[in-house]
């Protein structure tokens, strides 16, 4: 599992190496040396390398890549985007060596366009980024975006310039690269959107960073994960198993007009290996529901109207022998909705996941969470976020992890914050980016989808942590083997459960 971190952590990373005897001069040669060698693999026959460097320590490593590719007789224009005798420590030290080299550092002529098969290596700004690129370093910028759109390859030094390294927000302008090297640690910005997207392919570079060093690292860790971190989480069947083997699920959604949600969260967690799934859902909606999939069984609940404290006994009966429910996907929601919930939490013991207009009633009500018996899984997209803490979108969307973090931790429940590159929020402050998934799956029933999967993992007997990371990976892994068969713009939720089967058969579960 990769770890991504702040500015702040990585300037104590690098200063606790130089500690551990590992200096910057020696980091920034290793760095210098993996950016000439992986643009050189960036680069067509004959290509050339424009470099600029800006005025810091990503500039340093810029100026090591040039020596380098200089070294080798290619063809290298480099600039930098103030006075060399401005430059200090390591960088400084490099320009020196690549002046030295025999190369000309200088303003590149303005009527040299880098196309096809060149290399543009950014290596202007770093992680100390603080305000939009403004003077020359802006100038610099525009010229790399209009190298780019006329075929050059774009290569980024640590993150791409004008980027923000902790949030992933684009200051403008903003440098997108075809590919960004992230020196020792993947940056927080990098991993998260609208960031990832900026750099491209992301690959993390060993530069030699001791791993004493990491003992500077402290709590509130963000991991990026990878196949093989969700894989292990999913134990094989034995030969001789059950359906009671693998679990009841019951599934509270569903009412007239939405009984798509309930019964796309009902396969969802069948396709998710549930032993058994049950729909609880008003008798006009029952039908409909259970229309879907022959292998989903019924509870009608005989009231009119939304769900509210009337339908508690009956709730609670069709959760008996149950091991684990899903409460939302669908429902018809009342004044009364809320006061049902914190009384369904007061009595459950089995683990829950809330989502969609279970979400909602929770609105306004967060103290319900307190009365949990359970544990509990909350999957909100960024609209049903903004309500449950009162904030606008765009303000959840600009502070997703942090947001993310906070009311896992306040409410001690495992939180699935949905949307391109979802986060799972652990109550103890560590997050983990989902890195699949796609544009593809912004269409109407995905997270019903995805509550029903979570369920299915908890009715096996997973945690809710393993539930929640395998999920939502393997939940954007099926819609991107779905996003082949169809494309993104023919891409459905029901595609997704399809998908997950697949998934189910590469990994020989």
């Amino acid at each position: 599992m990769k770890r991504a971190l702040t500015a702040v952590e990585m300037r104590a990373v690098d200063a606790a190496s130089a500690e551990h005897g590992m200096p910057g001069s020696v980091l920034m040669e290793n760095a210098g040396e993996a950016l000439a060698q992986v643009s050189l693999q960036q680069a067509g026959p004959g290509g050339r390398f424009f470099v600029l460097c800006g005025m810091g320590n990503n500039g340093g490593d810029g100026l090591v890549a040039a020596r380098k590719l200089a070294g080798l007789g290619r063809a290298v224009f480099c600039e930098l985007t103030g006075e060399g005798a401005a430059l200090k420590g390591d960088a400084a030290r490099n320009f020196e060596a690549l002046k030295a080299s025999g190369l000309e550092i200088a303003p590149i002529n303005p009527d040299l366009m880098a196309g096809p098969g060149d290399v543009v290596i950014d290596a202007l700004l770093g992680t100390g980024l603080s305000r939009a690129p403004e003077g020359r370093i802006a100038d610099a910028i525009g010229r790399i975006s209009a190298w780019r759109a006329a075929g050059a390859k774009v290569v980024s030094a640590d993150l791409p310039s004008g980027l923000d390294s902790d949030t992933g927000v684009p200051r403008a302008p903003c440098v997108t690269a075809d590919l960004t090297l992230a020196f020792g640690y993947a940056k927080c910005g990098q991993v998260i959107e609208p960031g990832a997207s900026r750099c491209g392919r992301l690959e993390i570079i060993d530069i030699g960073i001791p791993r004493a060093a990491e003992q500077v690292l402290h709590e509130r860790p963000l991991f990026m994960l990878e196949e093989a971190d969700v894989r292990g989480r999913v134990p094989k069947r034995s030969a001789d198993s059950h359906k009671g083997t693998y679990g009841h699920v019951l599934i509270i959604g569903g009412s007239w007009g939405k009984t798509g949600a309930a019964a796309l969260a009902a396969r969802g967690a069948l396709r998710g290996g549930a032993g058994l799934v049950t729909v609880a859902t008003r008798p006009e909606a029952l039908i409909p529901v259970m229309q879907h999939a022959p292998e989903v069984m019924g509870v009608e609940l005989i009231n009119e109207g939304p769900l509210g404290h009337r339908d508690l006994n009956a709730l609670l009966d069709a959760a008996e022998g149950k091991d684990a429910v899903v409460i939302g996907p669908g429902i018809h929601r009342g004044d009364d909705t809320a006061t049902l919930l914190g009384a369904l939490l007061e009595e459950l013991t089995v683990p829950c996941v809330i989502d969609a207009d279970g979400l909602n009633a929770l609105a306004g009500n967060l103290g319900l969470l307190q009365r949990a018996r359970s544990e509990l899984v909350l999957t909100p997209h960024p609209g049903e976020m903004s309500r449950l803490l009162g904030l606008s979108t765009a303000e959840v969307q600009a502070n997703r992890v942090s947001l993310a973090r906070a009311f896992a931790k306040d409410h001690q429940v495992m939180l699935v914050l949905k949307g391109a590159r979802s986060l799972i929020a652990r109550h103890d402050g560590t997050v983990f980016v989902n890195t699949t998934g796609n544009a593809g799956m912004a269409t109407g029933g995905t997270g019903d989808v995805l509550s029903g999967l979570c369920g299915a993992l908890l009715a096996q007997g997973l945690s809710t942590e393993d539930a929640a990371i395998v999920g939502t990976w393997v939940h954007g892994l099926a819609g991107d083997l779905a996003k082949e068969r169809h494309g993104e713009m023919g891409l459905i939720a029901s595609d997704v459960i399809e998908g997950l089967g697949e998934v189910w058969r590469r990994w020989g579960r």
